[in-house]
């Protein structure tokens, strides 16, 4: 389990990452003290989420545990910033502006469920994160920080088969694999 304070450490490598990939000098210098810490060095799955002004800016992870939690940190920072396909790269002119947020995954589980209905009655908004994959190509997650903005079990399963490719309402019409995951989340 993460402390806050591993959270702020965090936070302040993006921003540092952020802006060292621009080539500005650092305005938090993250010491080496800090990043020898082992709970950061354990195996988890990170998403570093960029808004500005309240709107999203950028957001990429993983949903595995492939690399340390530092390493996640680094690689989802840049891509964020510079590689999410939603959004031109962040400007040095931007990057005072934008809030970061990260959060670090829980190994994903599977959900059983019978039906739609009994789909709306699993899932639990605000806590769990959902894959949701129709065992081809497609293939989607929202974060558990989306039900802030989709509260509604429908919608928030609409929106996620949208995001995958996917139609509306193809959750109530087929059976899709659904894994649930929690995060830690930080946030400046």
């Amino acid at each position: 389990m993460l402390t806050d304070q591993h959270g702020k450490i965090l936070i302040n490598l993006a921003r540092q990452t952020i802006e060292q990939h621009l080539g500005m000098m650092s305005t938090i210098q993250v010491g080496t003290d800090l990043l020898n810490d082992p709970a950061l060095q354990a195996h988890q799955a990170v998403f570093v989420t960029l808004n500005k002004r309240g709107q999203l800016r950028g957001c990429i992870g993983s949903l595995l545990g492939t690399e340390s939690i530092l390493d996640g940190v680094r690689r989802h920072a840049v891509n964020a910033a510079f590689h999410d396909h939603r959004f031109t790269p962040v400007t040095v002119d931007e990057v005072r502006e934008l809030t970061i947020d990260i959060s670090v995954l829980s190994e994903p589980k599977p959900l059983a469920y019978t039906d739609s209905a009994d789909l709306v009655a699993r899932l639990r908004p605000g806590v769990d994160g959902v894959i949701l994959s129709d065992g081809t190509w497609a293939s989607a997650t929202f974060l558990p920080q989306v039900w802030d903005q989709l509260p509604a079990p429908e919608h928030f399963l609409g929106h996620l088969c949208r995001k995958a490719g996917l139609p509306d309402d193809a959750w109530r019409k087929k059976h899709l694999t659904i894994q649930t995951y929690q995060v830690q989340h930080f946030t400046e």
